[in-house]
């Protein structure tokens, strides 16, 4: 059965990077891509049990 997602909401916090990302150029790309794919999956996650209630 297909998934259709009618609904995507992204939410961003910007913080000062000195103080919570590690100083390796490498790290903060891999941690920011991995913080957005894991905010991403939350959200769709959240509508599709949205939906599901429904």
């Amino acid at each position: 059965m297909p998934v259709e997602i009618r609904e995507l909401i992204i939410r961003a916090v910007a913080e000062d990077p000195a103080l919570s990302l590690p100083s390796d150029q490498e790290d903060r790309e891999s941690l920011s891509e991995e913080a957005i794919i894991s905010a991403c999956v939350k959200e769709v996650m959240r509508i599709l049990k949205k939906e599901k209630e429904r």
